[in-house]
């Protein structure tokens, strides 16, 4: 019976404080030779290679975390920052246009001044408002009226040529009708041989048309047509068109030439308006001639 309860008792080991003790004292004994002689470097790096998978597997989570959050503020970052430069090209861009729209309009105010300075050209500037809404329509309204003096009749044109002619005055506005309206008749003659004729609109603002031009005329691609001035309503010189298509037909006694305008009221907003010819001598009238010369001869 004795030795069944010591046999219970040796069997239970060191007590708890026991082992607290122990272990405690070892643990001041290893930092103290470890302090001292430094013989636990090697079994610490050991340690430290077989614990770090176990540290990244404990830290991962909150790397994860952190690193997908940095993502996140970063795309969203990146996104206003596209956004921020894609408005600054844009306002970029639209002050680049508006700088060449404005050197473009310098240049042609600066034609149109050295146009206006030669005596045969002069007049007020003006600048195309409104554009008809009818695209068949051959007419657009200017900023000058009768309170500038503008009249009915008065020649429009740019740098480049004839545009048209007042057909109508308003108090503020005026009414112009191209030279490409459909019938509208100018007096030109070639610059390059002299050769007179009449072109007409045919309401098409990119041709122009000269009708009943004998075959045989010496006329070419590309002559460049003027006024003639005989008109009196245009001033002798201005350009017109510019010749590109002649088809002569042996079948037919004229020849079918289309011009294409040189004035640009489709491109330009700025326009000369020309100051009012003299007015030529009345047209002798047809019938009172025969009449005065019978008279004479009774005389």
């Amino acid at each position: 019976m004795e030795s069944a309860q010591s046999f219970q008792v040796s069997s239970r080991g060191p007590t708890p404080a026991a082992r607290l003790v122990f272990f405690g004292v070892l643990s001041l004994l290893m930092m103290f030779v470890d302090a001292r002689f430094h013989y636990l470097e090697s079994t610490r790096s050991v340690v430290a290679v077989l614990v770090s998978p176990l540290q990244r597997l404990a830290t991962l989570p909150s790397v994860l975390l952190q690193q997908g959050g940095d993502f996140f503020v970063m795309q969203s970052s990146l996104i206003n920052k596209n956004n921020e430069l894609q408005r600054q090209r844009e306002r970029d861009a639209a002050q680049l246009l508006s700088a060449q729209s404005l050197r473009q309009e310098n240049q042609q105010l600066r034609s149109l001044l050295a146009l206006s300075q030669r005596e045969q050209f002069t007049g007020q500037f003006a600048e195309i408002v409104y554009t008809a809404r009818d695209a068949f329509s051959m007419k657009l309204l200017i900023n000058k009226g009768s309170s500038e003096h503008m009249q009915a009749g008065q020649v429009v044109m740019d740098e480049q040529g004839i545009i048209g002619q007042i057909t109508r005055v308003y108090p503020w506005l005026s009414e112009v009708t191209l030279v490409t309206e459909k019938d509208h008749a100018v007096p030109v003659q070639v610059l390059r041989n002299g050769i007179r004729s009449v072109v007409f609109g045919a309401g098409d603002t990119s041709q122009l048309a000269i009708r009943f031009m004998p075959v045989s005329t010496d006329i070419q691609n590309g002559d460049v047509l003027v006024t003639s001035g005989i008109d009196g309503i245009y001033p002798q010189g201005i350009p017109v068109a510019r010749v590109t298509k002649i088809e002569r037909d042996a079948g037919y006694p004229f020849a079918r030439i289309t011009c294409l305008p040189l004035g640009g009221a489709d491109r330009h907003r700025h326009l000369l308006v020309l100051s009012v010819l003299p007015k030529l001598p009345a047209r002798p009238d047809e019938q009172a001639a025969p009449v005065q010369e019978k008279k004479a001869e009774v005389r």
